[in-house]
């Protein structure tokens, strides 16, 4: 951002400027991969690696910096398979190669990817990542250079990815046109490119140690996780596949009668023209009320993970496509052109995304968000209701709302709980507390009778639970200074301008 970009923000949306100069203050990146002290796990003291390192920036450079916060090799891990899938959907989205030579490429890119050498140079001069198939002995080599437990995994993935994806451009190649019909399509088409993924990841986290083994046995949780981010971006990018004649939106949603009064969309490219406004509308909340089914899976794979480093590497694109969804939600700008959600959104949820607790509230509130702006004659008015409710009452059962979070801690002798005094749970949960807490100064009273004995008579005061002392943060004195002085020059300026200019 310029200064007069970051003057604008000031003036127009003085709160984002202030959660953007929270995040460069307080949201320093914990790793530097090019640092001497990181060469080992990260590879960087290599050419070939820190080729990939320029790939991964090449390809996704907002995906980059969440993959390069991952602790230790487990990042230059997923590095690779990042870059080996790209690889993959590069020579998937490529119409210029030609159906004789994509096919056997996609079927056997697996034995490729461990070929010393092999790289492709037959994309076409216009594919944006082109350079990643040219440059790919790299990754080969570099692929070849890890633990055989985690090359399995990718090999296993670029296996399974690539059948799949050829099976679609034979599809596709067919037909002339890359469509998908039903749901039950559109689902199998997201699990190829993102639900392996997922899959691919989970075993990885796995093989690195950095989590459970179990982990690697949650394909169902991390399927869903992966189709959820998949269609929010299928969402999304819309216009965008639909100038390049690609539709993965199935048929099954954006054809259905009662969005054009009892008349079905006869081609998915209607829901562009003028005078379909509301077909469209209704075909956006179908497709948004299908990405939302996966949510609730999506935050149960989230509750599974302990790595800190490894659950921000999973949450924060969550918390990014639930803010995504929110922002298409009845936006026709959609259709339009591309749209993304605001920078100081990203860095807010980026902030946020540290815990299940706040992960699962970040989902609920753009759940209300979205529900608040449902439209009753929308026919999927009931779905959307419902798709919010669930992940409401998830947050709910979960983390339930009159829990609420205090400074106090545990280790001071409190419980670290408080309750919300406007809710008749709190009572109940406070009565339980309270027993807890009586139960808890009577063993302690116990204790130490048994241990000073007749020193402490009759009994022993128990220690007066310390009370939390809040202060004002430092950042409410950062923006307050940063306010006064902007208010000084701007006076400065003023009287500089009439003295300068009327000098009577």
């Amino acid at each position: 951002m310029g200064a007069a970009t970051l003057l604008r923000l000031l003036i127009t949306h003085p709160i984002e400027f202030k959660t953007l100069l929270q995040y460069w203050a307080y949201h320093q990146p914990s790793r530097d991969i090019t640092a001497k002290t990181e060469h080992k796990t990260s590879g960087y003291d290599r050419e070939t690696m820190r080729k990939c390192w320029e790939l991964l920036d090449h390809s996704s450079r907002s995906f980059a910096s969440v993959i390069k916060e991952v602790d230790g090799d487990l990042a230059r891990v997923i590095c690779l398979f990042y870059i080996v899938l790209r690889a993959l959907d590069t020579v998937e989205d490529d119409m210029t190669i030609p159906e004789d030579v994509k096919q056997p490429i996609l079927r056997s890119f697996h034995e490729k990817t461990v070929t010393p050498g092999w790289h492709f140079t037959g994309s076409g001069p216009d594919e944006k990542d082109r350079v990643v198939l040219v440059e790919y002995a790299n990754v080969v080599e570099e692929v070849l250079r890890i633990d055989p437990e985690a090359r399995d995994v990718i090999v296993d993935i670029a296996r399974k990815m690539g059948t799949g994806m050829a099976d679609f451009a034979h599809n596709a190649a067919s037909k002339g046109v890359l469509s998908l019909d039903t749901i039950a399509d559109y689902d199998l088409y997201c699990h190829y490119v993102a639900g392996l993924v997922g899959e691919g990841l989970s075993r990885l986290f796995a093989a690195t140690g950095k989590e459970a083994a179990s982990i690697a046995t949650q394909l169902e949780l991390a399927n869903s996780t992966g189709l959820m981010l998949q269609k929010t971006n299928i969402i999304r990018d819309f216009r965008e596949d639909s100038d390049e004649r690609r539709f993965f939106w199935p048929r099954e949603i954006w054809g259905r009668a009662e969005y054009g009064a009892g008349v079905p969309a006869k081609d998915v490219t209607q829901l562009l023209a003028p005078g379909e406004e509301k077909r469209a509308a209704w075909a956006q909340s179908g497709m948004i009320v299908d990405a939302l089914r996966h949510a609730t899976d999506a935050l149960d794979y989230c509750r599974l993970l302990r790595n800190q480093s490894v659950f921000n590497f999973v949450a924060i694109p969550l918390t990014m496509a639930m803010a995504t969804l929110d922002l298409c939600f009845m936006n026709p700008a959609m259709f339009q052109r591309n749209i993304k959600i605001r920078k100081a959104t990203a860095a807010q949820l980026i902030m946020q995304s540290t815990n299940p607790r706040e992960v699962a509230c970040i989902f609920r509130d753009y759940a209300r968000s979205i529900h608040r702006r449902a439209d009753p004659a929308d026919p999927n008015f009931l779905r959307i209701s419902v798709a919010c409710a669930r992940i409401e009452q998830w947050a709910e059962h979960q983390y339930p709302s009159f829990v609420l979070l205090t400074a106090r801690s545990s280790s001071l002798g409190g419980s670290g709980a408080a309750f919300s005094g406007t809710d008749a749970r709190s009572r109940v949960a406070q009565l339980e507390l309270d027993i807890e807490n009586e139960r808890a100064d009577e063993k302690r009273r116990l204790e130490l009778q048994e241990r000073f004995g007749a020193r402490i008579g009759g009994g022993v005061p128990t220690p007066a639970r310390p009370k939390a002392v809040q202060t004002a943060p430092l950042e409410f004195f950062f923006f307050v200074a940063l306010l006064v002085l902007t208010i000084l020059g701007l006076s400065f300026g003023i009287v500089w301008f009439i003295l300068a200019y009327f000098p009577e």
